[in-house]
């Protein structure tokens, strides 16, 4: 899903968007995805419109 999630949105992001997605992945993917699916509560540094954005996400299409 994080991948995916890169892959299909980093071209309009901005250089802010790319480093905060970079620090993100710098967590443990447990923790990432607990906090998109809304399982634990997403940590102040992390909350905005990146997370609302992935927490929104119902569908990435993986190449395959």
């Amino acid at each position: 899903m994080i991948g995916c999630y890169f892959d299909r949105f980093h071209a309009q992001w901005s250089e802010d968007q790319v480093t905060w997605f970079e620090a993100l992945i710098e967590e443990d993917d447990v923790d990432i995805m607990a906090w998109a699916l809304g399982t634990q509560e997403v940590p102040e540094e992390y909350r905005g419109v990146m997370m609302d954005a992935m927490r929104r996400l119902d569908y990435v299409d993986i190449p395959r």
